[in-house]
């Protein structure tokens, strides 16, 4: 309890600081934000969570400027004003191996002691509830014109494709808009801004591959990379083949 009293002094010093830290974002930033990691991996097994919050009631879910109690203080390497991303391990039922982490808000710490630090959301994309994780907070890439171009004249590279692996919240489809993962990254040469078509095979014996959209990457891991729709002429399905433009 005199940890908790302490830390709450803390807030309200260090609270008015984190707001003036703010910057306004773009629409499509916040979005990135939202959107899943490129990787299908669970919580690193040493991820700090969420164990409750400072509010005069017990509550099992919480939200916009929200203090939350994290589980973990100095001694675990959390500094004042640090930002993370809170996040929930997806795993689709009757399974046992995670299918990645869908991305819930974000929060900056504003006060910490030993053991524990409290940390104000300021971003939320979905219910936060105790046990969901930390993972450190990365800024993301700036729309550039890169992303707002007409399909590049290049030609799609045919001699290996690629595959669509799931939508944001493990979607098996996904629309104009929005984000989806590929089993394509770094290893593959891919970067932010990287254009690449769609195809689809709707087996035919003997039809080549019928083109569905073009998508453009955002953020790429070693084995996997997030991306976003920019066109479509149909639903984009997991499994749907991709082609870089050369």
């Amino acid at each position: 309890m005199r940890r908790f009293a302490v830390a709450a002094v803390l807030v309200m010093v260090s609270a008015g600081f984190a707001a003036a830290q703010d910057q306004p974002l773009s629409g499509f930033a916040q979005s990135v934000i939202c959107s899943p990691r490129p990787s299908f991996d669970g919580a690193p097994p040493d991820a700090l969570r969420i164990i409750g919050s400072q509010d005069s009631t017990p509550r099992a879910l919480y939200g916009d400027r929200d203090l939350l109690v994290i589980g973990g203080g100095t001694t675990a390497g959390v500094e004042l004003g640090q930002q993370f991303f809170i996040r929930r391990t997806i795993i689709a039922p009757g399974a046992r191996t995670p299918r990645g982490a869908r991305t819930v808000g974000t929060l900056r710490v504003v006060a910490v002691n030993q053991s524990t630090a409290i940390g104000i959301v300021d971003r939320v994309c979905g219910g936060i509830v105790v046990s969901d994780h930390l993972e450190p907070y990365v800024a993301p890439i700036a729309a550039s014109a890169e992303y707002q171009k007409d399909e590049p004249a290049s030609q799609p590279d045919f001699s290996n494709l690629g595959r669509i692996v799931a939508g944001n919240d493990d979607r098996e489809m996904v629309g104009v808009g929005d984000f989806a993962l590929i089993d394509w990254g770094e290893a593959q040469g891919l970067t932010p801004g990287t254009r690449f078509a769609i195809f689809r095979d709707v087996g035919v014996k003997g039809l080549p591959l019928s083109s569905v959209g073009e998508g453009v990457v955002i953020s790429t891991s070693h084995a996997m990379a997030l991306t976003r729709v920019l066109r479509a002429r149909d639903v984009v399905y997991s499994g749907d083949y991709i082609a870089l433009r050369k």
